[in-house]
């Protein structure tokens, strides 16, 4: 199992000290965000593929960004995220496909994003549209020898696996984010397996509450202290076979440097969370 720490946003000006901080906690893999478009270009593909080298690390994911609004909430959020907003729904693919060509330059084969919420009802007007979108991004990526990631939260597992069945594409995968299901009041993660479970390519370490209104997603809290069953989960992931990337994103605290400490110790504090239930559930008979 690979221990890894999420960089959320890509920055040049800035990436050489986020993959010395990320060896400096002893990880040897991480995710990439970027929701930057003007970065995706061949010199800073040559540049991080220089770094990676440097520090030893591997990219397990990119996590793909797109144009547009994007409201985190149940009241905005249906008409804003992902590719289901039809009137931003072909930039987006664009952007996708734009961000997996990019990050090909890097050797990086799988794209992440959140797709939306897509709808539970079969029957939905928005769900083959949606699909049809996700079609054309997969068979894009397919030829890059890419999978695309469905990052988990928006949608209830028995959705995602449907648009999955609907798409038809063999490269369709799941990353797994522990808190997601949660906020989102969609599923636990760990029964999500039951459903999805043979899909997970990459995983999201977070925790959190479920929501108490019918606007606003559940509050995040630091690992062990939220719903998630961190030793169930990866109990149900060995049972899967799973021994892959586990992506710490830490989001308790900004990105801004005057958080740099908290965040530091936020992630230290996950990383010995997460080693020490690891190794108890993967050395048990």
């Amino acid at each position: 199992m690979l221990i890894g720490s999420y960089i959320p946003k890509l920055r040049m000006e800035t990436i050489e000290e986020e993959f010395k901080r990320i060896k400096k906690h002893g990880f040897t893999s991480c995710q990439l965000g970027s929701w930057d478009f003007s970065v995706w270009n061949d010199e800073n593909a040559k540049k991080i593929n220089e770094l990676l080298k440097k520090y030893e690390i591997t990219v397990s994911s990119f996590w793909c960004g797109w144009e547009g609004p994007r409201v985190w909430n149940f009241d905005k959020g249906y008409t804003t995220l992902g590719l289901l907003p039809e009137e931003w729904r072909d930039i987006r693919v664009k952007n996708l496909c734009d961000g997996a060509d990019f990050a090909n330059k890097i050797g990086i084969k799988q794209i992440v994003t959140h797709m939306g919420f897509i709808p539970e009802n079969p029957h939905d007007p928005q769900l083959l549209p949606l699909c049809d979108a996700i079609r054309t991004v997969a068979e894009h990526l397919k030829a890059n020898g890419q999978y695309l990631l469905f990052e988990t939260g928006q949608e209830t597992p028995l959705a995602m696996l449907r648009c999955f069945e609907i798409v038809g594409t063999d490269n369709l995968a799941v990353n797994l984010d522990t808190a997601n299901l949660i906020l989102y009041g969609k599923a636990n993660p760990v029964d999500a397996l039951d459903i999805i479970g043979k899909y997970v390519r990459d995983i999201h370490a977070k925790d959190g509450l479920y929501p108490t209104t019918s606007k606003w997603l559940g509050k995040m809290t630091p690992l062990g202290e939220g719903k998630v069953d961190f030793y169930a989960l990866f109990r149900k992931l060995k049972e899967l076979g799973y021994d892959s990337y586990v992506t710490i994103e830490s989001e308790l605290v900004g990105d801004g440097d005057e958080f740099a400490e908290e965040k530091n110790a936020d992630i230290l504090r996950s990383r010995d969370f997460l080693q020490k239930i690891i190794k108890e559930v993967y050395e048990e008979a």
